[in-house]
């Protein structure tokens, strides 16, 4: 059930043990925002009224980094990608699924902490200890601290965030490698060339920034090559000419890298949009995919 809510975009604020235990509040929630996002009524006659919903909708960045954590299995579950950050302890596990062993848990103040005198300070303090690990691994965060995350700053968690999604894409890659180094943006393009090389396309891309990647056709490209026979080609628009066109490809596109295995955070938007950021999660996770299959 909640696997076909996904599909709709209402997956929020429950787990499948909350549905089975009956869980009155997170039921109604989960019900009421299904509601809220396909009320399937009519619109009246005379229109809907002008209302100023201010921030309260969630952006395709938002929801993709929120369902990539979700995936992840994080405690608690996150409905809400700021809100459910403050404390800091969705974002140490994340750091630790990245690098097991990088956080010291007994510095981690818990839930517990919170509820008594002072709970403020100790979650704030979880935050900077998440900016000291970003630092560890390298990450860009000038101008970033521990308050930032705490206060629900929206620019800058999501830098955070990014560079976290990012770095545990490609440490699985790496795991999955054997390698003791770093996967590269570069060596992805050309596993990414080579792939498409032997596979007998005509299809390459010189960087994630690359114009033909929204048309789709390097993805599609690259799943037929990591399972042959896998895509149907009456199904795509080789020579895109439309915006719809673009999404065609781009939804077909993401269906088979998940169909094939590959563990594709990104969405349609993201290859139609050309989004660099989010093009090279989906040929890291391909690339995990083909080198964990073999």
């Amino acid at each position: 059930m909640l696997k076909q809510a996904d599909k709709i975009g209402c997956r929020k604020f429950v787990r499948p043990k909350n549905v089975v235990k009956g869980h009155q509040r997170l039921n109604l929630a989960f019900v009421a925002n299904m509601f809220n996002t396909h009320p399937a009524l009519d619109p009246p006659e005379d229109g809907l009224p002008d209302f100023d919903l201010g921030d309260f909708g969630e952006t395709r960045e938002e929801k993709t980094f929120r369902n990539w954590m979700n995936s992840l299995g994080v405690n608690p579950f996150v409905s809400n990608l700021y809100q459910d950050l403050k404390d800091g302890l969705v974002l140490l596990q994340l750091f630790d699924k990245i690098q097991p062993g990088i956080v010291d848990w007994k510095r981690v103040n818990d839930k517990e902490s919170f509820k008594k005198l002072g709970g403020a300070m100790k979650k704030l303090e979880n935050c900077n200890y998440c900016v000291d690990l970003a630092q560890k691994l390298r990450f860009s965060v000038v101008g970033i601290g521990g308050e930032d995350i705490h206060q629900g700053n929206k620019t800058l968690t999501l830098a955070v965030v990014w560079q976290l999604m990012r770095a545990y894409t490609l440490s699985v890659l790496q795991k999955l490698a054997g390698s003791s180094k770093p996967i590269e943006d570069k060596e992805i393009v050309e596993w990414t060339n080579k792939t498409l090389e032997v596979g007998k396309k005509d299809s390459r891309i010189t960087s994630f920034k690359d114009s033909s990647i929204q048309t789709s056709i390097p993805v599609i490209d690259i799943v037929d090559c990591i399972k042959p026979g896998s895509i149907k080609y009456e199904l795509v628009i080789i020579a895109p000419s439309t915006d719809e066109d673009l999404m065609s490809n781009a939804k077909y596109a993401i269906s088979m890298c998940r169909k094939v295995g590959a563990r594709v955070y990104a969405l349609p938007d993201d290859l139609k949009e050309g989004n660099h950021k989010m093009v090279m999660t989906v040929f890291a996770c391909l690339m995990a995919r083909s080198v964990g299959k073999k």
